[in-house]
């Protein structure tokens, strides 16, 4: 993790071109809607702020394994454990993703409006989100790292994969939005937490394989 951090800061190109993403898109949505004195409606704003969620942590955690040269990949092989190096990326894309979601959810709030009734219930599915995404999305980069046309590999891959999680997440979020009670979400949100889970064991015990591949 430290390592990634130390690039990531060294590179600010790539961080900075994300936040760009992210503030660029909330801009377009706000010339669509608000300039044109239409009131986004809540559905519509759910939808787009995960849409820009979706694509965002794609763009982020794609280069989790596809910025490193397999020569880079055989020095690390010689240090540590494949499982410390998997799970070193899922830490550091989560925290890298939650960073940018509340980022973006900021930005958004502030620019079309925070219809949210519910917010530490909204904030709490994101943070789940996030981490979701961090952990399907790294184990999809581990494995497209080793075909040729990696980048069509991973949108291929990883879309499939995150549409049951997307469905839960705007659930809850359009819960949040509606400002139902806790327990109509309690479900929803134990299910994602399980499967971030899931995911999360499946890339410890799966990626040893894909390493020595």
């Amino acid at each position: 993790m430290q390592k990634d951090f130390r690039l990531e800061w060294r590179q600010r190109a790539a961080l900075n071109g994300m936040l760009l993403y992210v503030g660029s898109t909330v801009f377009v949505c706000y010339l669509s809607f608000a300039l044109r004195g239409g009131q986004l409606p809540a559905p519509a704003w759910n939808a787009l702020f995960w849409i820009i969620l979706l694509f965002t942590a794609v763009n982020a955690a794609a280069k989790g394994f596809l910025q490193e040269s397999r020569g880079r990949l055989l020095y690390y092989y010689t240090l540590v454990r494949p499982q410390a190096v998997i799970l070193a990326k899922i830490a550091y894309n989560a925290v890298l993703l939650l960073g940018l979601a509340l980022v973006g959810f900021a930005l958004y709030a502030v620019v079309l409006g925070n219809p949210v009734q519910d917010v530490p219930l909204f904030v709490g599915n994101v943070g789940l989100g996030a981490v979701g995404f961090a952990t399907t999305l790294t184990l999809v980069s581990g494995i497209a790292s080793k075909a040729t046309n990696s980048s069509t590999l991973m949108a291929v891959l990883g879309f499939p994969i995150m549409i049951p999680m997307l469905l839960l997440l705007i659930k809850v979020s359009k819960n949040a939005l509606d400002g139902l009670e806790f327990e109509a979400s309690s479900g929803s949100l134990l299910t994602l937490l399980a499967l971030n889970l899931i995911v999360t064991a499946v890339s410890y015990l799966l990626f040893p394989f894909l390493w020595r591949g």
